[in-house]
């Protein structure tokens, strides 16, 4: 994957957060997908679409892209703007309602959103397993607390992230949360190496949000917190 190639879309008007495509980036080399055209995958808290367009660029699958808090109709016509709409279907869903078929999805990706509403454990096993096919594989990044200060989240970054702080858990944490199943082959976590770029590429666009969060950078989110990769395979 070049990111170079996505550089343009990588903006304050896109962007939600840090680097979506550079997390995305390092979960696909890590572990590449090898999708076909009829299979499906869902981009969970897709935001504004960004990480769905460039999974319809790197993949042939096609995407389905939802999330709760941008309306499907708004993305719709980013697609149609981009290029990819008979690739990638927005949808509005709660993560915790879905509505789709079960065993419908070849792969799932989660960026920078999963940590909003899958924090209490046995969530996966029952919200989101029914809904993947046999082998499939799903890639999660999110941000999280170092190794060395887990279960520390709300102790050290409340005055930054304030009532939301107990969403940043450790690697060992969510290996914890994710859980067991008998369909789960395997469950690997790790600290991202794409922290800083993400990071200054979403201080770059320089969004409101940004300019909050760059005032905590060197005190709480570079010393305490890091990106947590997840990837998950099924039977």
């Amino acid at each position: 994957m070049n990111i170079e190639t996505f550089r343009k879309y990588m903006t304050a008007e896109i962007l939600m957060g840090p680097n979506s495509v550079r997390i995305l980036e390092e979960l696909l080399n890590k572990h590449p997908l090898s999708l076909s055209d009829t299979d499906i995958i869902l981009d969970l808290g897709c935001g504004k679409g960004l990480t769905s367009f460039v999974l319809s660029k790197e993949t042939a699958a096609k995407v389905y892209a939802s999330d709760l808090w941008i309306p499907a109709d708004d993305n719709k016509k980013r697609f149609v703007e981009w290029g990819i709409e008979n690739q990638v279907v927005p949808f509005c869903e709660d993560a915790n309602e879905l509505h789709f078929d079960k065993k419908l999805f070849r792969a799932l990706v989660s960026v920078d959103a999963y940590h909003y509403f899958a924090t209490k454990n046995g969530f996966f096993a029952e919200k989101i397993l029914p809904f993947l096919k046999d082998k499939a594989t799903v890639l999660i990044g999110i941000p999280g607390i170092k190794t060395a200060y887990t279960g520390r989240s709300e102790e050290l970054l409340v005055e930054w992230l304030g009532d939301e702080a107990y969403m940043f858990q450790s690697t060992t944490t969510w290996k914890e949360i994710i859980g067991n199943s008998d369909r789960i082959e395997s469950v690997v976590t790790w600290e991202m190496e794409c922290f800083d770029s993400a990071w200054n590429e979403w201080f770059d666009t320089e969004h409101k949000y940004a300019i909050g969060d760059k005032q905590f950078f060197d005190t709480h989110i570079k010393p305490y917190t890091c990106f947590v990769g997840i990837c998950i395979k099924i039977k």
